[in-house]
């Protein structure tokens, strides 16, 4: 095979030194060796006389410009490159200005021939007010107050009222708002730890401050801390390109696209490659308007909002803006990151919601009374004790989120009320808003499955391979469907839209119910791929233009009449799906099931190998009863099923069998016959074929890597893979892989295949045979993995058995996912494209089933969180 060597990049700058820090002197100077008569743009009415009426030359103008006008300190520059931001438009110098087409702030840049660095043309303007010129440097500029706030501190010592008086002081001077500057403070803090309960703290006092010395500024920072700006249901997309950010970073930072690549390359996130270009950044004329935390949210909504002819120009403005605003290199790398989407703080909804609950128990904003607990009590407290008081106002805003999940609607209602069981009142179960579906916990096979619902009753369904939706319809007869990541889809399926009214029963208004939408033949009822599935257009979609007819398979009911039934068990629940609503053949009906006990573990075989014939993923096990103290015997004890026990029994107990660790482990969720939105229990278990050992395994070759995102950034993330063409001695690109490897994985594989390392190449070898996107790295092919995964697909994009089971297609893997290196095989050993196609015949799928869409496939739900 051919092997080579990565190609040495050319250095930059080879014949000069690197640049060291220039001053005004330098530039000036320069500027009086070319004795250059055109007179700077912007400054033609600019009054050039000096004391004496003599004329000034540009140099002293500045200076003297600077004088009048100088309210900060000159801080010496860092790099040679500059930002001049004018206010005004000027025409292109040269040609060669990067330059917006309208009156916003832009910053042209130019190629200096002794460097090859960007270095932006001078050039001033008349000031409008005192503070329109301010030299400065733009890389070093911070606010000094909200960095020395210790948002870092325990919450039961931190007090927000001794910084609320002078950061109010300090925000009415820059428009009244809080700035973005303490909700930077608050990420670089959470950034610099791991510790969970450091990230939850740090989270809890920014918030308290907010709530006492901004309390309208709480909503937008919950939003930027969550790394959104509306929820999943209401569209509001940023619809940002890579060039967009990258494009602000070149006119804003002075960067040219050979550096940028090289600062990206060098530390694989765009957020740092922002925080690196600041700190390079040596001086704006303009001073920075300083950022709110308010007028970011609105700069992003102002950018998911802005459609139609010249959006993208408005967009980009939008986006220079902000990081011109920046000030210094860690506003800077957040509000890049924000804009990525990818913020990496490690602060998830759930850590965002434990803060909440927690920071509206110490604090409240000004003029609301409802009660706080003592700080000096709660420090008083044992750790079980206050994990406890913790615990319960936890739940309460967990639920509420889970059943109303918009901080537009719970962030207003704590701020009046406070943590209490009124909030739970208020922020309920709503129509037209998608609660957060419940999960089903993974179960590797059905042993396992029955070993944990041991002496229940249970029902076995159908786990049909559609999607999943969440249809809502009110008494008018308004409906909506939502999926299971809670996007609103009515558009996708106005079939079924046009269904709801015949399925209802009589005495049946307002409900929301679940079930699994299903491509099928409507004539003869068989169940088609979901590869078929996603063929359907996904906006506007004409119920005359349909052609993959759907059948939606109801599996559970949460709301009737106005009524929530989430407490219901699920017995009483399907009860009463069953009983209101009226099948539709092949359009509405339930899912297929059969209840049983751990004891009819044949009828549990059987139903399972009935689902896996007809082309679904599995089966789905739900408790049907709500019991309590279930006894089984000791020897098959399943502790799951039984009430835990008091803490102080468990203690005494470990303290008896010296067993801690033991005991600990042991200890389970209860098993629920209720409805638990955002929940992951075992009281749904689903049993998929793909996740059965019996099922065949490939013998893969990893061939290239691309960049991680987020956290990932520093890995190769996705891996590209191959299988063996025995013909033709090529390796046939057949997937990416993202799922199954582990932290310590993803840093060995890094070293292993480390850039400029023995066992990369220095480009596509011509033996790989790949159509898809340039990856980032190309191994040398060395090593073979064993993969699973859910079905081989046909596919646009990988070539892997092209010509054996399609002229114009070849196959590809959904949902692949790494087992193990095989160190006991050569690349030579395997699996070949053959092999590949004879496992894509054993299934008896059609003979096209569409093109892959893994990334569109929301409903598969564990995959989706390795995804993450």
């Amino acid at each position: 095979m051919e092997t080579g060597t990565p190609a040495k990049k050319r250095k930059l700058n080879d014949s000069k030194s690197p640049a060291a820090g220039r001053s005004l002197e330098y530039f000036f100077g320069k500027q009086r060796q070319s004795n250059t008569t055109q007179p700077l743009v912007g400054i033609e009415d600019t009054p050039r006389r000096g004391s004496e009426g003599e004329e000034l030359t540009d140099e002293e103008l500045a200076r003297k410009l600077q004088a009048e006008w100088n309210q900060e300190d000159v801080q010496e520059p860092q790099k040679v490159s500059m930002s001049y931001i004018t206010d005004q438009q000027s025409p292109p110098i040269n040609g060669e200005a990067s330059r917006s087409t309208s009156p916003e702030k832009f910053v042209p840049t130019f190629e200096d021939e002794a460097t090859s660095e960007a270095i932006p043309r001078p050039f001033l303007i008349q000031p409008k007010s005192k503070n329109t010129l301010s030299l400065q440097s733009a890389g070093s500029a911070e606010d000094i107050i909200s960095s020395n706030i210790p948002l870092d501190e325990s919450p039961l010592t931190f007090e927000p009222s001794k910084y609320a008086a002078e950061l109010q002081g300090h925000w009415a001077t820059e428009g009244g708002d809080a700035s973005y500057a303490i909700l930077a403070r608050c990420f670089v803090l959470v950034n610099s730890t791991q510790s969970r309960i450091k990230i939850v703290d740090t989270l809890v006092n920014l918030l308290r401050v907010i709530i006492e010395a901004d309390p309208t500024s709480l909503l937008p920072t919950v939003w930027l801390a969550t790394n959104a700006i509306s929820p999943p249901y209401i569209s509001l997309e940023l619809g940002l390109g890579g060039s967009a950010i990258s494009k602000a970073l070149k006119n804003v930072c002075g960067l040219d696209n050979r550096s940028l690549k090289a600062l990206y390359d060098r530390v694989g996130d765009a957020g740092d490659v922002a925080f690196e270009a600041k700190k390079k950044q040596s001086f704006t004329l303009r001073k920075p308007k300083p950022l709110s935390i308010k007028g970011v949210y609105s700069s992003l909504v102002k950018i998911a909002n802005t459609q139609g002819a010249g959006s993208g120009e408005i967009k980009q403005r939008v986006v220079d803006r902000l990081l011109q605003d920046a000030r210094g290199a860690e506003e800077s790398r957040y509000i890049v990151r924000t804009l990525c989407q990818h913020l990496r703080i490690g602060a998830v909804k759930t850590t965002m919601l434990i803060a909440l609950s927690r920071a509206f128990l110490l604090s409240r904003p000004p003029g609301a009374e409802f009660p706080l607990k003592s700080r000096k009590k709660l420090a008083a407290l044992k750790k079980e004790e206050l994990a406890e008081i913790w615990s319960k106002s936890e739940e309460i805003v967990k639920k509420c989120f889970a059943q109303r999940p918009n901080y537009n609607d719970l962030i207003p209602i704590l701020l009046e009320v406070g943590v209490c069981d009124e909030l739970l009142i208020r922020c309920g179960l709503a129509l037209h808003i998608p609660l957060r579906p419940m999960l089903g916990s993974i179960t590797r096979d059905l042993s396992e499955m029955l070993t944990k619902l041991q002496g229940r009753d249970f029902s076995c369904e159908y786990k049909y391979d559609g999607q999943r939706a969440q249809v809502h319809c009110d008494d008018q007869g308004k409906v909506s469907i939502f999926s299971r990541h809670l996007e609103l889809m009515t558009d996708k399926y106005p079939d079924l839209v046009a269904l709801i009214p015949k399925i209802r029963g009589e005495g049946v208004g307002s409900f929301i119910m679940e079930g699994e939408v299903v491509a099928v033949d409507q004539v003869s009822g068989e169940l088609k791929t979901f590869q078929t599935l996603a063929n359907r257009p996904r906006k506007d979609v004409a119920i005359g233009s349909v052609k993959v007819e759907v059948c939606l398979f109801a599996f559970d009911l949460m709301y009737l009449n106005g009524a929530p039934l989430l407490d219901r068990s699920f017995r009483e629940r399907r009860e009463l799906l069953r009983g209101l609503f009226t099948e539709v053949p092949n359009q509405f009906t339930w899912v297929k099931s059969t209840d049983a006990t751990s004891q009819d573990s044949e009828i549990v075989l059987e139903f399972f190998k009935s689902a896996t014939d007809v082309k679904c993923e599995g089966i789905m096990v739900k408790i049907l009863d709500n019991l309590k103290d279930v006894k089984v015997p000791d020897e098959t004890e399943d502790l799951s099923v039984m009430e835990p026990p008091a803490p102080s029994r468990i203690k005494e107990g470990m303290k008896k069998a010296g067993k801690k660790e033991t005991e600990k482990k042991t200890r389970r969720k209860a098993l629920l016959a209720t409805y638990e939105p955002d929940k992951r229990l075992d009281s749904w278990l689903k049993v998929k074929k793909d996740y059965s050992t019996s099922f065949d395994t490939l013998d893969l070759i990893p061939i290239a890597g691309w960049h991680g995102q987020g956290r990932k950034s520093k890995w190769w993330s996705p891996i590209l893979l191959a299988v063996r063409n025995e013909e033709t001695g090529s390796l046939e690109a057949v997937c990416k892989c993202i799922s199954g490897f582990t932290d310590t994985f993803y840093k060995a594989n890094k070293e292993y295949y480390e850039q400029g390392g023995d066992h990369v190449l220095s480009g596509k070898p011509s033996y790989i045979d790949y159509e898809g996107g340039y990856p980032d790295c190309w191994f040398e092919p060395q090593e073979v993995w064993e993969m699973a995964f859910a079905d081989i697909t046909l596919s646009p994009t990988y070539t892997a058995a092209i010509g054996l089971v399609s002229g114009e297609r070849g196959l590809s893997l959904r949902f692949p996912r790494f087992l193990r290196k095989r160190d006991d095989k050569g690349i030579d050993e395997a699996s070949t494209s053959e092999f590949l196609a004879g496992l894509w015949r054993k299934q008896e799928k059609a003979p096209t089933v569409g093109k892959e869409t893994q990334d569109e496939r929301g409903e598969d739900e564990d995959e989706d969180e390795e995804a993450l």
